[in-house]
C-alpha cells in the first residue's frame, strides 16, 4: 500500500487561499455496508449489515460561515486549525478542521474530508497526526468526533487509527437531509 509518507504531499496549516478549493473538495463516499444501530436498555449496540445497492452519500454543502476557520477581522483563533494536505498538483487533496474545548480538554475533530483520487493512501491518518499534535499542544486530553452511522468506511479508517466508539445521537439528523442516521461519537486519547 502506497502512503502519504511515500507520495510528495505538505502538510500544513490552511491558508486564506485554500478556502475556495477546500470547500470544493468532494467528500462523498459509497459504501457496501453500513452499521445498524440498536439501542438498548443499557446503551447501544453496533451490527455492520450489506447494503444492495451500495448506498451513495454527497453530503449538502455547508453555510459560508461554519465556525471552522479564523475571522481574518479578528485575527486567528489559537484554538482552532484546519490542516490540509497538498498535492503535487499544487491542490489540497484533503484537510482536517479541527478546534480545542480547554473547559473539557477536548479536541474535537469538526470536519476531515479526502478527496476520492486520494483515499487509502494515509492522507487521513497523516492529518489526524497533525490534529494529535494541535491537540498536545493545546493541553489536550483526547481527540473527539461525530460520524454518521452510514459512513463505514470512514468507522473503520477510525477504528485503524485508535478510535473507539463512546457515543451516540438518534436525533442529531433529525430534520436534516440526513434524517434516519444516526450520529455515532468516537474518541482516542491524545497520548
Amino acid at each position: 500500500m502506497t502512503t502519504a509518507d511515500d507520495l510528495d504531499y505538505e502538510f500544513r496549516t490552511a491558508r486564506p487561499e485554500d478556502t475556495q478549493a477546500i470547500e470544493a473538495l468532494d467528500g462523498s463516499f459509497t459504501t457496501r455496508t453500513i452499521f445498524h444501530v440498536a439501542v438498548t436498555e443499557d446503551g447501544f449496540a453496533l451490527q455492520e449489515i450489506p447494503v444492495d445497492p451500495p448506498l451513495h452519500k454527497v453530503f449538502p454543502a455547508e453555510e459560508s460561515d461554519d465556525g471552522h476557520g479564523d475571522d481574518p477581522a479578528a485575527g486567528p483563533d489559537p484554538n482552532r486549525r484546519t490542516f490540509v494536505a497538498i498535492g503535487t498538483d499544487g491542490c489540497p487533496a484533503g484537510y482536517a478542521a479541527v478546534s480545542y474545548a480547554p473547559w473539557n480538554r477536548r479536541l474535537v475533530i469538526d470536519d476531515i474530508e479526502v478527496a476520492p483520487a486520494h483515499r487509502s493512501q494515509g492522507i487521513g491518518r497523516a492529518l489526524v497526526s497533525h490534529a494529535v499534535e494541535f491537540a498536545r499542544e493545546r493541553g489536550a486530553d483526547h481527540l473527539w468526533l461525530e460520524v454518521t452511522n452510514v459512513n463505514a468506511p470512514a468507522i473503520h479508517a477510525y477504528r485503524r487509527m485508535g478510535f473507539t466508539f463512546c457515543g451516540l445521537d438518534t436525533a442529531l439528523y433529525n430534520g436534516t437531509p440526513s434524517s434516519g442516521e444516526q450520529a455515532l461519537y468516537m474518541s482516542m486519547p491524545c497520548s
